[in-house]
């Protein structure tokens, strides 16, 4: 069930704790109309949720905070590795139609990604050009600074997980789970 994977790998996304999560989930006979019900629910409270590439029988789902990714986005730092990646636009919509075609156009995998899940720019500049190797800690991405805030951070998603799941487990609606969107 799509609900259940959202919760177990997108919960800090939902809590507004991180700009977005990616996971990979089987489209059995009824994802697609389950996808498009669950997309519609989750924009009224401020996430989109799209598919990036499909594969052996599953989808790679990136669920996030448009609004968030537009503020990444526009950082002259983050514009910079993207120009290096091949990215001409910086727009959520533009960047994401680049990203899409990184991923489905090689096996290699495109490791700006971690730009788009809200990574510090720094680690993910680290981990390209260390090859992933030499970090100084790895969690939900590989560190290679400011250690300590990483830490924070991964214990912050894991118990934000801990709690959604318990809380949806016990009959919480995923509607009430997603933080709304900051009003404008």
């Amino acid at each position: 069930m799509l609900e259940r994977a959202i919760i177990d790998h997108a919960s800090p996304t939902l809590a507004r704790l991180k700009l977005g999560n990616l996971f990979n989930h089987p489209m059995g006979e009824g994802f697609p109309a389950e996808f498009t019900a669950l997309r519609r629910q989750l924009e009224d409270r401020g996430v989109t949720m799209t598919i990036l590439k499909v594969a052996h029988g599953k989808a790679l789902i990136y669920l996030y905070r448009a609004e968030e990714l537009e503020k990444e986005l526009s950082c002259a730092g983050v514009q910079k590795l993207l120009g290096a990646c091949g990215y001409s636009r910086f727009d959520a919509r533009g960047a994401l139609k680049t990203l899409r075609a990184r991923l489905n156009g090689t096996d290699a995998f495109p490791h700006e990604i971690g730009v788009f899940l809200g990574y510090p720019l720094e680690d993910v500049v680290g981990f390209i050009e260390n090859g992933g190797r030499n970090c100084l800690s790895c969690g939900c991405w590989k560190v290679y600074s400011n250690e300590c805030a990483a830490l924070a951070a991964f214990a912050r998603f894991e118990k934000c997980k801990a709690v959604y799941q318990r809380l949806f487990a016990s009959g919480c609606p995923l509607s009430r789970l997603t933080v709304a969107a900051r009003p404008a």
